[in-house]
């Protein structure tokens, strides 16, 4: 294959991404009550818990004097694998309208196609943890780590959104149906949520839990940000953290891609 040839590939793809990317921004920025409960949706589980649980910093062991300090890198995190557990209904939809056709006839970039709605999906994600940040600070959050510390966990955050969003996606290219799709998320997010430090630390929580989050990728992705956010960060604990969620984002990235060729062999 010629050079020249693999350039025109390479430009195509990202010109591709790039409108695709554009197309599900313009749609999801035309909902004002989209946009609305995207925002909303976070600030109230972090003003909500932070209220609810704040009594925890009491109990002995637990490791911050603040709750909404501790509470914060977590409501990023489940706020992240939240939102992209639902990206899948986006594919559904265009599915249902016979869009997802008209574009597999058409000669945009099959990768394209799946990155760009993931790119539109962790432009979401960052607007949320930027949110979150404003009011976890706002309620009395105070971090150490610097500019390096929000880095890391604006990165683990946009990580577990497209980790969760290409397995929802794929489970709407496998199920294409909706409640299945929702009924799916619920099953996956919720146990990931109560079954990691999200909401408690570890060192109060029960054993059981805290084998389990052993092997969370949520759980990796708000250990990796708190570290990174301490006034004494261990970068290897944050590195092995995020080596651990990257690997799982491309496995589930590469799960997605075959997804969306059983679907073009069966349309």
């Amino acid at each position: 294959m010629s050079t020249l040839t693999l350039a025109g590939r390479r430009t195509g793809f990202v010109g591709h991404t790039r409108l695709i990317t554009g197309r599900w921004l313009r749609a999801q920025y035309r909902q004002p009550a989209l946009i609305a409960f995207t925002l909303i949706q976070p600030a109230i589980w972090l003003l909500l818990f932070g209220q609810l649980f704040k009594g925890v910093v009491n109990i002995p062991g637990f490791s911050d004097s603040s709750y909404i300090a501790f509470l914060t890198p977590g409501i990023v995190m489940m706020t992240a694998l939240m939102t992209s557990g639902w990206s899948g209904t986006t594919f559904i939809a265009d599915m249902e309208r016979g869009v997802m056709d008209r574009m597999l006839a058409s000669p945009v970039s099959r990768g394209g196609l799946m990155a760009g709605q993931l790119i539109s999906n962790a432009t979401t994600t960052l607007i949320q943890t930027l949110l979150v940040f404003a009011i976890g600070m706002a309620a009395g959050a105070r971090y150490d780590g610097g500019a390096a510390g929000y880095a890391v966990t604006v990165a683990a955050s946009m990580l577990v959104g497209t980790a969760f969003g290409s397995l929802s996606n794929a489970v709407a290219l496998l199920t294409r149906q909706q409640e299945a799709l929702i009924g799916i998320s619920q099953f996956v997010s919720l146990p990931l949520t109560f079954m990691s430090s999200i909401m408690i630390d570890p060192a109060v929580a029960p054993h059981w839990v805290n084998v389990a989050a052993r092997y969370n990728p949520v759980d990796w992705a708000a250990i990796a940000a708190r570290q990174a956010l301490s006034a004494n960060p261990d970068w290897s604990s944050v590195a092995r953290h995020s080596l651990y969620l990257l690997a799982f984002t491309l496995f589930v990235a590469w799960l997605s891609t075959r997804a969306f060729r059983t679907y073009q062999r069966s349309v």
